[in-house]
């Protein structure tokens, strides 16, 4: 018997082609599985903002190190160029940052607007913090500042109806290309 769409089943398994489209996205067990996320607010290694500086960049998807703080993407994004800015320090609230944290997570931020329009030529971003558990952090014991590059039509019925984002480029080609483009810090020389 044939499908709707006209075909016949190989051998009606599951599996036969159905007519349906399908877009396979299996990293995305890790996050549901909670794979990364802290168990409890501690610093140290059960941190992955705390462990990622202390592995090299391009393993952690370190794009930069500042003093304070520094830019990495986002191991599970809404968008290709998915930045996140975290201080070094373990801390959860934006109130607690230091006039020093906060100055350069704000300078970290623009360069990763300009790096990002010249790279990847996003339309508008969103930017924004989410302090607590109930206003969605998903790590909530590390501040981290998002920086959401965004395209006309990036949101279409993929997240809407399959809960699913479809990314054009690799978290890794895409750290190479932001940190190629970023700007060494001014009297210094930076290895990428």
């Amino acid at each position: 018997m044939a499908d709707p769409d006209g075909t016949e089943p190989a051998d009606g398994l599951p599996g036969d082609p159905d007519g349906l489209q399908r877009l396979w996205v299996p990293h995305r067990m890790a996050y549901i599985g909670g794979v990364d996320r802290p168990t409890d607010a501690a610093p140290g290694d059960g941190c992955p903002f705390c462990r990622a500086p202390t592995l090299d960049d391009a393993t952690a998807l370190i794009v930069t190190r500042g003093v304070t703080s520094y830019v990495v993407l986002n191991l599970y994004p809404y968008n290709s160029g998915h930045l996140l800015v975290c201080p070094y320090r373990h801390v959860a609230d934006y109130t607690d940052l230091t006039d020093a944290e906060r100055v350069e997570i704000g300078e970290l931020t623009a360069t990763a607007m300009r790096v990002e329009r010249a790279v990847l030529t996003p339309m508008g971003f969103n930017l924004g913090m989410n302090q607590g558990d109930v206003a969605g952090a998903g790590i909530a014991a590390h501040l981290h500042q998002h920086v959401v590059p965004r395209w006309r039509g990036d949101s279409n019925f993929l997240p809407i109806v399959a809960q699913t984002r479809a990314l054009p480029a690799l978290l890794g080609q895409t750290r190479d290309r932001l940190a190629e483009a970023w700007p060494a810090p001014s009297g210094t020389t930076e290895e990428v």
